[in-house]
Order: structure tokens, then C-alpha cells, then sequence
């Protein structure tokens, strides 16, 4: 009996010796280890790739895409669409989640993709004018179409073969945070019309804000929205 009860505390006494240490390690030195790492070689990253403005603060992390709309005509009536400030560069189209329903106290960045096929709503393997409202292909009718409207100008005019897929389809996240240049390209006309600028000048500052492929063969060329529209507010300031 006295064998099996200092067997028993014998084996306690291990297993609590043995916690206190992996606690220790893996508790307190490995996260100071890859904190310390990670401050020391990759300190942007590790404090959420932020974007600071020409004053210096911080306006958002260059890994999540941001809307730029206008503001709700009356925000204490019913919930409107959303409509696009078209002073400045869009992001891509944004519907995933939808809008923040279950805690309307604060405003939260929700992330998800739409989860319907390439194909729903189409018509005769097509999406038409016909698709049924709701449906995939609806959507992606009804943005073409605001694209076309939106980044038309009086001498410029956007033919519906120039939109691209990434103006018309959100991302999987539907936090994109950037475009393609063909897309921003688009915006160009819309973009110096509105803030007053040489379409030349604008056209130059998303040649400068275009990044091509990673290690010169991995993703595709893009162009960061934010990054963008903060160098379009310090251009037009000027």
C-alpha cells in the first residue's frame, strides 16, 4: 500500500514537473521567441502591414480592402445600397457576409464569399438580363452595369468587353484589398474628372502604384487600392 500511494506521488509529482516546464516553454519562451523574431525582421508585417495617410496616421492595414462610399443621405431612416463616392479608386465588390447584423452597436468587418457557382442564374450557360434576381449572375449583371455607368464621362466611353472579372466578382474573403491594373486603368477618366486632374497625371499614378508578380512569376500584377487613393488625395492636394 505505502508502494502504490509513493508510486502515485511519484507519478504526480512528474506530471506537475513536467507541466510547469512545457508551460514555461511553450507558454512564455517560445511566444517571447517568435514575438521578439518577428518585432526584429518583419516589424510592419507584425503589427498589421499599416498604412498611414501624409500626416501620419494610420488609415488601415494594406492586407484588407476598404469601401469608399458616400455617406447615408439619412441615417436614422431605413437601410440604403451603399453608394460609391466616385471621387476616389473602388475596390473590388464586396459580397460576401453582408452587412453586420448581429451587433449593431459597432460596425465589423465581416468576411466570407458569396459560396455560389460560376454558373447560378445563368441562362443557356450564360449570365443574361434574364438571370433571376438573387442570383449570382443577376449580381454580376447589375455591377457591370454600374461600372459602365459609373466610370463613363462625357469623352470617354467603357465598352462592356473592356470590364474586367475582378470589377464585376468579389474575392473569396471580400476583403481584397487590391485590383487588377486594368480595372484601376478604367476608373481613370472617372477619377480625373471628378478630382479636377490630368487624366495623364492619374494614368501615371497607377503605373507607379502597380505591383507586378510576386518573385516575377507567383500571383498576378495588382494595384492597392488604399495606397492608391491616399497618394490620389496627396496628388489632388497639391
Amino acid at each position: 500500500m505505502n508502494n502504490s500511494a509513493s508510486n502515485t506521488a511519484r507519478l504526480i509529482g512528474a506530471g506537475l514537473r513536467a507541466l510547469l516546464v512545457l508551460t514555461v516553454i511553450c507558454g512564455v519562451l517560445y511566444p517571447l521567441a517568435v514575438t521578439g523574431i518577428a518585432q526584429a525582421l518583419f516589424y510592419e508585417e507584425a503589427n498589421g502591414s499599416e498604412i498611414k495617410d501624409e500626416s501620419g496616421q494610420v488609415v488601415g492595414s494594406s492586407l484588407i480592402g476598404q469601401r469608399y462610399d458616400l455617406p447615408e443621405r439619412n441615417p436614422d431612416g431605413p437601410e440604403e445600397a451603399a453608394r460609391p463616392d466616385l471621387r476616389w479608386f473602388q475596390p473590388r465588390p464586396s459580397n460576401g457576409l453582408g452587412s453586420n447584423s448581429v451587433n449593431t452597436r459597432y460596425s465589423l468587418i465581416l468576411s466570407g464569399a458569396t459560396n455560389r457557382s460560376a454558373d447560378n442564374g445563368a441562362v443557356n450557360g450564360r449570365c443574361t438580363e434574364d438571370a433571376e434576381e438573387g442570383t449570382l449572375c443577376a449580381q454580376v449583371v447589375a455591377a457591370k452595369e454600374a461600372v459602365i455607368a459609373d466610370n463613363s464621362t462625357a469623352g470617354y466611353r467603357v465598352e462592356p468587353e473592356d470590364v474586367p472579372a475582378d470589377a464585376v466578382t468579389s474575392s473569396g474573403s471580400g476583403l481584397d484589398p487590391h485590383i487588377s491594373p486594368e480595372y484601376a486603368k478604367l476608373q481613370v477618366h472617372r477619377v480625373a474628372e471628378q478630382q479636377r486632374l490630368d487624366v495623364q497625371q492619374v494614368e501615371k499614378l497607377v503605373a507607379d502604384h502597380t505591383t507586378g508578380r510576386t518573385l516575377g512569376f507567383m500571383g498576378e500584377p495588382r494595384v492597392n487600392v488604399l495606397e492608391l487613393n491616399i497618394a490620389l488625395k496627396a496628388l489632388a492636394k497639391s
